[in-house]
């Protein structure tokens, strides 16, 4: 099938890129407040494996539009033929610097693409519209209207009398703000432009469908090996004496705790490029959430488990042993100092993250002796690693392509994430226990298995 073709026209500065952008999922749309920002027609076409599912025009907004209406009405025609009136316009002015961006935004219009006309509703409407919306109408192409907001203010209504005497679809587009749903809402009211197109477009709004359900599971691949490379992650530090120093430890904590903090970078990067947004503002990668260090007690309280639920977690995944219930390695200090009813002493502390890592001595002799850290053994590290990679791609499925700015974890947003139910905490336990127990390469089922777990957490409006 021929894929389906749009023009997004209007007056300038009115947010035609940024339609452009959050509906050809393409971060890299030229956007600016300044009018005339586009000086020349582009194509941003919309692909899944290679296959182009639509495609959008992003065009010079209107300059003259007055002029090139009287030009037009000079030719008195058949309104089967005012479409000729309009080819003819753009033959004769082909090269007419004056026109130039009219030309550019009627050129793909002529060719066959379908009319998307926007408009600011934060701006009153006036008359002035009406010559580009007339000239739009000699095109004689399938249109419809998507009222944006850029600023606070609203004049939908009077914008929606006017654009009833012109469009048959009009629908209100907020390319900043748009979830998943409006996308897929605004592709099922551009099948309904013309009969002719309604089986292309559905046929795109179901590849549109499946490629978004295949992000998902690749970025849901993604944590997963996140996971499991951080568990099992172990480092060595060859040793001279029969002890490790102080320094020699502190060095090699601080080289895993780097090597942890670039597992989840990469990721970030890889997760980030999944859903398009491999260009935005490097600050996105290097500075995700701000201040909120991976290993620092900000993240453990906003991205971890509590007490009673790390308590209930591993005891209910059979990580309970004796009276209580051991955080960190076996003979490290800091225990759970919750219980679960008398079935469990109160006995224990909990952890903190100066108490997260557990080195040991191996070797039998000097000259092999080395210092070993990893796998991680913390119980409730795999959740705040988890909790950050999904809260930083739900952020991201929630950011337009339109945006420019990177986010950053805002204020109103630093209380507890919890999204995990006891039984979602019992089952991924199961598997980071199995993560960082593996001494050799799991099973890839288990991985796909962890994987399926994680994607129930990946979708959302």
């Amino acid at each position: 099938m021929k894929h389906p073709t749009f023009a997004v026209v209007g007056h300038p500065n009115k947010g035609k890129s940024s339609i452009v952008s959050s509906l050809s999922l393409d971060d890299t749309v030229a956007i600016s407040n300044t009018p005339g920002t586009t000086h020349t027609k582009r194509s941003f076409p919309l692909k899944v494996d290679g296959v182009i599912i639509y495609e959008l025009f992003d065009t010079p907004g209107f300059q003259r539009a007055r002029a090139v209406l009287a030009w037009l009405e000079q030719h008195e025609v058949s309104a089967d033929k005012k479409h000729t009136v309009v080819e003819a316009f753009v033959r004769e002015h082909k090269n007419d610097p004056k026109f130039h961006d009219e030309i550019e935004l009627l050129e793909p219009i002529l060719e066959g693409a379908g009319i998307i006309y926007v408009v600011d509703a934060s701006k009153p409407y006036s008359s002035e519209y009406e010559a580009e919306m007339e000239i739009l109408r000699w095109c004689n192409q399938p249109s419809m209207a998507l009222i944006n907001h850029i600023e606070e203010d609203d004049f939908t209504q009077e914008w929606k009398r006017a654009l009833g005497h012109y469009f048959k679809l009009i629908r209100t587009y907020n390319p900043m703000q748009a979830t998943y749903k409006e996308h897929i809402s605004i592709l099922e009211s551009m099948a309904h432009l013309n009969e002719e197109w309604t089986q292309s477009i559905k046929e795109s709004i179901t590849l549109f469908q499946t490629h978004h359900k295949q992000m998902l599971t690749k970025v849901s691949q993604v944590i997963t090996q996140l996971l499991y490379m951080a568990l099992k992650t172990t480092l060595k530090l060859p040793i001279k004496e029969e002890s490790a120093s102080k320094e020699e430890e502190e060095k090699l904590k601080q080289k895993y705790q780097q090597t942890l903090k670039n597992l989840e970078l990469t990721s970030y990067k890889q997760i980030a490029k999944i859903l398009n947004h491999q260009h935005l503002n490097k600050e996105i990668f290097e500075f995700p959430f701000e201040d909120i260090d991976l290993f620092s007690k900000e993240s453990a309280s906003i991205f971890g488990l509590s007490k009673k639920e790390l308590l209930i977690t591993t005891a209910t995944s059979g990580a309970l042993t004796g009276a209580g219930v051991d955080l960190l390695l076996a003979g490290h200090t800091g225990f759970l100092g919750a219980a679960i009813g008398g079935a469990i002493g109160g006995v224990g502390g909990y952890f903190g993250f100066n108490e997260l890592f557990h080195t040991k001595v191996l070797g039998k002799k000097l000259g092999e002796k080395y210092l070993q850290i990893g796998p991680m053994q913390n119980k409730n590290f795999p959740y705040i690693l988890l909790g950050r990679a999904l809260f930083y791609t739900q952020k991201l499925l929630k950011h337009s392509h339109a945006k420019r700015e990177a986010f950053v974890l805002e204020q109103s947003e630093q209380n507890r994430y919890n999204i995990f139910s006891d039984k979602d905490r019992q089952e991924l336990e199961k598997y980071h226990k199995l993560f960082r127990s593996s001494k050799k390469e799991i099973d890839d089922t288990k991985l796909d298995e962890y994987q399926h777990l994680l994607l129930k957490f990946l979708e959302i409006d």
